[in-house]
């Protein structure tokens, strides 16, 4: 009989999978964001599992608490039309094909390494044995054997900020912009102007004439 760590494993990986065949199935893009959450929320359940506390968390603060909450205001904010956008589906559905059985040649090549207890052609095991959390073993890998792609990341994702600022700060001939040290420096005279007008004296209204009477013959 399994025990109840199997058991929780199965639950959550149905639920995972489930939730992930809704995401590219459902028509309401909302809808898709709700379940791509719980997706998130059942790989963090099975990281903890495995005893992975550290990306799990890192899941759940990252992925669900900031990635996807501004996913869904960005859904529910803009006016976009999804209907236009379906019926461009089946044009790239070739080359949508074609990525997705690279990425899962891809996937099954790492697994099976991964299962056969490999990490490359020479048969060497990458474990590390810390003293501490996986965190700290996490903290060590990154910041000691990969410390040069942690510090390409690091400047790529700077790079991305600064290209993503300049654009949002375009001029735009529709949007009215104001400039607060301007609007500082500004006097009296450049905003009110007196001018001096003489009094005039009102013309007094004619009295319309009397209309004719016919006089009476007797």
């Amino acid at each position: 009989m399994p025990d109840l760590v199997t058991i929780v494993f199965y639950v959550f990986s149905g639920i995972l999978l489930f939730s992930a065949t809704r995401v590219i199935s459902v028509k309401n893009p909302v809808y898709a964001a709700l379940f791509l959450v719980l997706a998130f929320f059942s790989a963090a359940a099975l990281w903890m599992l495995l005893k992975a506390e550290f990306l799990a968390i890192a899941l759940v603060l990252v992925y669900v608490g900031a990635v996807m909450v501004l996913f869904l205001f960005v859904v529910m904010m803009l006016d976009v039309n999804f209907e236009e956008l379906r019926k461009q589906f089946k044009s790239h559905l070739p080359v949508a094909l074609l990525v997705g059985a690279a990425v899962l040649v891809e996937m099954v090549l790492v697994m099976r390494l991964a299962f056969a207890g490999k990490s490359g052609p020479t048969g060497t095991t990458n474990s590390i044995v810390v003293d501490g959390s996986n965190t700290k073993a996490l903290g060590l890998e990154l910041f000691t054997k990969y410390i040069y792609a942690v510090e390409i990341a690091g400047v790529l994702l700077l790079v991305a900020i600064v290209a993503a600022i300049a654009l949002t700060l375009r001029d735009r001939r529709e949007t009215k912009y104001q400039n607060p040290g301007e609007q500082v420096l500004v006097k009296r005279e450049h905003r009110l102007r007196v001018l001096k007008i003489g009094a005039e004296t009102p013309v007094a209204a004619e009295a319309p004439p009397a209309p004719a009477v016919e006089g009476s013959k007797y």
